[in-house]
């Protein structure tokens, strides 16, 4: 047997640099972190070869007295926790007080450190992990750290690091992800003697904004709703993109946990239901978020760079995200958010979300008593909404939910008093509706607009109405994991409410004997399988309410106003006027734009007029 014995301290720096150095962006985390934690108001980065010659990180926070500048260097000191307390209630971005040694033993190390109320700054080095003693230098208060000649000792390393652009990419934008968390902080970047970055600190919401712009593009504060709001003991703020901005890659999300950014499961599934009735098929929602709650609620001590953390409740944190962000989605209707202004102006307010207690249901405006309601039906086809009905035990001849209010002929008006999508002045090829409004032209798909509508109808009538469940001829056995067995047989009440009735057959199995009349011809097995699945990782399901969606939203479709189909003037003025008043118009049901705006500026660029 190979002999037991300790490591050196050296290798074991090592080891622990391999768990939290990754690349030279994982050194300038942990040199900006500790600034951050040490109230710095201005951090410079200075970067030479992306990284891998120099990484210079220099702040004017509290700085270090000298007789603790070698302790900073040793494995696990630290001035941020002192007892398991402390640990449960972690509020610095760092804690463990291994970064700094595990830098230092894999690159050239110099630290200059000037506390607060001293005359005169201090200098250590560490080269070849050997601390050489202090010695006077100048400096004003806070601290410079110098990473020279990353992995110089540590070849295999050494190779994996990228190119210099690359290397540089992926340290831009992880300061620019750490100026998100700390507006009131100013950031410096250079690379190679050159500015590349300079984001000033934030004062107010409007300078907020201002930088969040310079983050995720100019476009982003028009495209996006404010959010604002608190609930049991957690408080979500920020801003979310509309459903029409979103992207292709998941590039531009940036969640955060008492100021700490991380990559979270529940937080992930969360967003990702809220957008799910809105987002087209593989496209991906920006937002910055941040989420405050008590730090004995969540364990930020569970992976070695704290990318990850754990929540205590979670799923109180699922579904506080998921009903404050689907709260929020839901009030956007076309015409209420994304209007241009009618000339460039600096970056502007985004619309703002904020929910109390409970959240109120937007409206529709009141307009002039010149727009009097009369109900007006565009004549297309019932056959799917009577097959609701059918399962809703609703009779045959209820009021189709097709037909919407229409507006009287256009009246003589100023602008002023034009609704949000304006009145409609022609049709084009029987798929567009054309309008004016105060700002410009507004172009409509009709059918992607009233199929839209449909399907909140009938979302609505559904949740107003006793779900019909239909009985299986033969009891169904599912083989399902133990875990899902436990959650079918602790949410058989809840899975019930919706028509989905289960009960648990042994350690590892369950029996279907009914499902939702909507989801007849579903493959019941696997539908069970997911919904456990969900309900088994997240203390919640949406599976079942995700499939009946889809299948609404199919009668939705069939249901609506086709491409081709001529409208008159009283009945495009309808549309317009249930888009101002529907949830989530500003997507069709597949996630595609309902409308869009041109403003009087555009279409005179254009035409070059005033040219």
């Amino acid at each position: 047997m190979p002999v037991i014995r300790p490591l050196p301290p050296e290798l074991i720096n090592q080891i622990a640099a391999g768990e939290v150095i990754e690349r030279p962006s994982s050194v300038v985390k942990e040199l900006v972190e500790n600034s951050l934690d040490a109230g710095a108001t201005r951090i410079e980065v200075d970067i030479e070869q992306g990284g891998a010659r120099l990484i210079r990180v220099r702040d004017d926070g509290c700085g270090i007295v000298p007789d603790e500048l070698q302790l900073a260097v040793a494995s696990h000191a630290t001035s941020k926790i002192g007892s398991f307390d402390d640990l449960e209630h972690v509020a610095s971005m760092g804690f463990r007080g291994e970064a700094l040694a595990s830098v230092s033993s894999v690159a050239r190390f110099a630290l200059t450190s000037r506390a607060q109320g001293m005359d005169t700054a201090f200098r250590i080095e560490v080269d070849g992990g050997k601390v050489q003693a202090a010695r006077p230098a100048q400096h004003p208060q806070g601290s410079s750290v110098e990473v020279r000649d990353l992995f110089y000792n540590v070849p295999a390393r050494r190779k994996f690091l990228r190119a210099e652009r690359t290397e540089f990419a992926h340290i831009d934008d992880l300061l620019k992800s750490l100026a998100l968390a700390r507006g009131s902080v100013e950031f410096r970047l250079s690379h190679n003697g050159k500015p590349v970055r300079i984001l000033k600190a934030a004062r107010d919401e409007s300078a907020a904004l201002l930088r969040v712009a310079e983050v995720m593009g100019e476009d982003f504060p028009a495209q996006s709703l404010r959010i604002d709001h608190a609930a049991a003991g957690l408080h979500l703020s920020g801003w979310v993109g509309l459903p029409t901005a979103s992207r292709s890659q998941a590039d531009s999300q940036y969640f955060y946990v008492n100021g700490r950014l991380v990559r979270d499961r529940v937080v992930a599934h969360a967003v990702r239901q809220a957008y799910a009735d809105v987002l087209f098929h593989g496209r991906h929602p920006a937002f910055v978020l941040y989420l405050e709650l008590d730090p004995a609620g969540v364990d930020v001590n569970v992976h070695p760079a704290k990318h990850e953390v754990r929540f205590r409740e979670q799923r109180l944190v699922h579904d506080f995200l998921f009903r404050t962000l689907h709260e929020a989605l839901a009030q956007t209707r076309a015409g209420h958010a994304g209007l241009p202004v009618s000339e460039p102006q600096p970056v502007a307010l985004a619309p703002s979300y904020s929910m109390a207690s409970s959240a109120q249901p937007m409206s529709a405006p009141a307009w002039p008593n010149a727009f009097s309601q009369s109900r007006l039906s565009l004549g297309v086809r019932d056959e799917p909404l009577a097959d609701y009905a059918a399962l809703l035990g609703e009779p045959a001849n209820a009021p189709s939910p097709l037909s919407f209010a229409a507006n009287a002929p256009m009246p003589e008006s100023s602008e002023e008093e034009a609704p949000p999508l304006g009145f409609a002045i022609a049709q084009l090829k029987g798929i567009y509706i054309l309008a004016e409004n105060a700002h410009g032209l507004i172009l409509v798909d009709m059918h992607a607009a009233h199929e839209r509508i449909t399907y909140e109808k009938l979302k609505t009538g559904r949740a107003c109405s006793n779900l019909r469940s239909q009985m299986l001829l033969v009891p169904l056995n599912v083989s399902v994991s133990a875990k899902e067995a436990a959650a079918a047989e602790e949410h058989a009440d809840a899975l019930a409410e919706w028509g989905l009735e289960l009960s648990r057959s042994g350690p590892s199995g369950v029996v279907v004997r009914r499902i939702p009349a909507l989801l007849e011809g579903a493959d019941v097995a696997q539908l069970c399988r997911d919904v456990l699945g969900e309900l088994a990782q997240h203390g919640s399901s949406r599976r079942l309410q995700e499939l009946e969606n889809e299948l609404l939203a199919t009668m939705a479709c069939h249901g609506s106003v086709r491409a081709g189909r001529r409208l008159t003037v009283p009945e495009m003025n309808a549309l317009l006027r249930e888009m101002e008043a529907t949830e989530r118009s500003g997507q069709c049901n597949h996630g595609r734009p309902t409308w869009t705006q041109l403003s009087l500026p555009e279409l005179d660029k254009l035409f070059l007029r005033g040219r």
